[in-house]
């Protein structure tokens, strides 16, 4: 029986393993990286970092919902500089290959960002969000207009030489016109989906749940959205794509490789199962083993052939 090899290169990184850690619920790995045996996964994508400290949103800011949960951290986070000196050292302790997350008000701060982690030791690519509201724009966000899509991804692109992947959003009627644009900017890989966006009403004091009244809906109920919208990019773009959103097993994996994605990303599912790299690694393997499959160049895809 062959050993597979899962090893991947997604838009110039070369993973040991296409199982990743989604930007947001791993944090900066503090609390996991005791918890977790790291050579299941191939890359860590750390939480969003904007160039000064960002509060996040009031509370209450997290809300279960069924097969899912509804967020609003509100991108809070620590800032570049601190980013560096605090969080950056411990995770170059592992041998997983290190993504940032980045993140910005307008275009200006998400080239800054861009160009503060360029040549940063420790750091093998960039995530763009295009997620975040453009507040020169009235708050729309990035990643629902592909004019503006374009603009911060070649930005970004124009300051920095590490690989780009673009976190795009499914809040948008046709997620193909944004990858495209995000292509056409310099993106290396696109990461999808983001969040769905969302609200819950407490009926009791009669007013929405999230202190910031909506918020971003992840977890397995979003799973079927993201397939779809991973297979859509897959035939509009020549990119290497992560997928994500939902995913609890090999089984929900395989489902995303065989869509089109080449690696995919674990997000919400570690919040209740710490150990759920390690679980999708040994039944991806063991699906591989039983038919005959080396490597994953044979799944990815598969499912839009013939």
């Amino acid at each position: 029986m062959i050993k597979p090899d899962l090893s991947v290169n997604l838009g110039g990184i070369e993973l040991s393993s296409p199982i990743l850690a989604a930007s947001g619920p791993f944090g900066y790995g503090h609390e996991y990286l005791e918890m977790i045996d790291c050579e299941a996964l191939g890359g860590i994508i750390v939480k969003g970092i904007s160039t000064e400290p960002w509060p996040g949103n009031p509370p209450p800011r997290l809300a279960e919902t069924p097969c899912g949960l509804l967020n609003s951290i509100g991108l809070q986070n620590p800032g570049l500089e601190s980013f560096l000196k605090n969080d950056l050292p411990l995770l170059k302790k592992v041998s997983s290959r290190i993504i940032v997350n980045i993140v910005g008000r307008d275009i200006n701060e998400y080239a800054a960002v861009a160009s503060g982690l360029d040549g940063a030791e420790g750091v093998d690519g960039l995530e763009v969000n295009i997620s975040c509201p453009n507040l020169k724009a009235g708050g729309i966000a990035f990643g629902t207009d592909p004019s503006a899509t374009y603009k911060v991804v070649a930005a970004v692109r124009g300051r920095t030489d590490l690989p780009l992947l673009v976190k795009l959003s499914p809040n948008v009627t046709d997620i193909t016109i944004i990858a495209r644009a995000a292509r056409d900017g310099g993106a290396d890989g696109l990461s999808l989906i983001n969040t769905l966006s969302g609200m819950l009403i407490d009926v009791e004091s009669r007013k929405p749940l999230l202190g910031n009244m909506f918020g971003g809906l992840s977890g397995p109920a979003v799973l079927p959205v993201a397939l779809k919208m991973v297979w859509q990019a897959a035939g509009s773009v020549d990119l290497p794509l992560l997928g994500m959103g939902g995913i609890t097993s090999a089984e929900d994996a395989l489902q995303f490789f065989m869509a089109g994605a080449r690696a995919v990303a674990l997000g919400t599912g570690f919040f209740y199962n710490p150990g759920l790299a390690a679980l999708v690694r040994e039944g991806l393997e063991d699906y591989m083993k039983t038919r005959n499959i080396s490597c994953m160049d044979q799944i990815e895809g598969i499912a839009r052939k013939g």
